[in-house]
């Protein structure tokens, strides 16, 4: 509604039926040009009209054809040196710092990590399952052993966790509608609980069904904030700086970039090269004039 309040303005509150893919092409450059917005601010735009013509007014606008796009900022990764982690780790307790550690030892994402069930967890082997990850893609990461222990502590609580709700009649989790109804008695089945459980129950506002879902992502956020400036780190620490720093690392320990990308679940290449710019080698390994006088 908003957008098309916009678009409305734009072609002087003239009938949208009246108007088509000229208009809409128009409005989405001026955005680009003159308003200078982000790319996913326009291409909210242009899905928004999309929709609007073709599902409302039921005349599809069919191909734009080329227009002036906003431009995606080329921005690098923070990335924290190994002291930098040490420190923000030290500075951590609790979950959120045996969440936060597997960040940063084996590069999920911030969601990977909170949706992590345990039976994906194989400390036999050493490993983790990522299940569904971006781009609906799984991979295995590796399992510190640092971590083993913490994470078996860490479980056992979740265990009793798991068998008092299970006494209150509930215990169940989430499961995927498929899942769901393949296996109805997979949601209390102790594999399936979330590794990282939140700290009540709730009702599931999809049916109503009582259950205990994985920790919301923002505890782990403000934790991983303050414990940075405890640390007295001053670059912009966040979750995914440790993804980024995990990377960075294994480069820098000398894994080559095709095991990172499969690591990090890349689809290309070209996403895990940006780690490559605080690499003392290769083309941006270059020595400052200054230090040769």
């Amino acid at each position: 509604m908003g957008w098309l309040e916009r678009y409305l303005c734009f072609i002087g509150g003239r009938d949208p039926a009246q108007t088509g893919a000229a208009q809409v092409k128009a409005f989405l450059q001026v955005l680009a040009v003159q308003g200078q917005v982000a790319a996913n601010t326009q291409n909210q735009a242009l899905n928004a009209l999309v929709f609007f013509y073709g599902q409302v007014l039921e005349r599809p606008l069919g191909d734009l054809g080329a227009f002036a796009r906003a431009k995606r900022p080329q921005r690098l990764p923070v990335v924290l040196t190994a002291d930098e982690v040490r420190r923000l780790l030290a500075a951590l307790q609790g979950s959120p710092a045996t969440m936060a550690a597997l960040l940063y030892g084996t590069g999920m994402r911030l969601m990977e990590c909170l949706r992590l069930r345990i039976k994906d967890v194989d400390f036999a082997y050493g490993q983790i399952v990522v299940r569904d990850g971006k781009g609906q893609k799984d991979r295995v990461v590796p399992l510190p052993q640092r971590l083993m222990e913490p994470l078996r502590q860490h479980l056992d609580k979740v265990r009793a966790l798991h068998r008092d709700d299970l006494a209150l009649g509930a215990g169940a989790v989430y499961l995927p509608d498929t899942l769901a109804r393949k296996y109805p008695g997979a949601a209390r089945e102790w594999g399936w609980q979330y590794v990282f459980p939140a700290s009540r129950l709730a009702a599931d506002p999809r049916d109503g069904t009582v259950r205990r879902h994985h920790l919301h992502e923002s505890s782990l956020q403000k934790a991983v904030h303050a414990a940075a400036k405890a640390a007295g780190i001053d670059k912009p620490v966040s979750c995914h700086a440790l993804r980024h720093s995990f990377a960075t690392h294994m480069l820098e320990g000398g894994y080559d970039i095709r095991t990172v990308q499969e690591l990090l679940g890349h689809a290309d290449v070209k996403t895990t090269m940006i780690y490559t710019h605080v690499l003392n080698r290769g083309g941006l390994g270059v020595v400052s004039p200054l230090d040769r006088v």
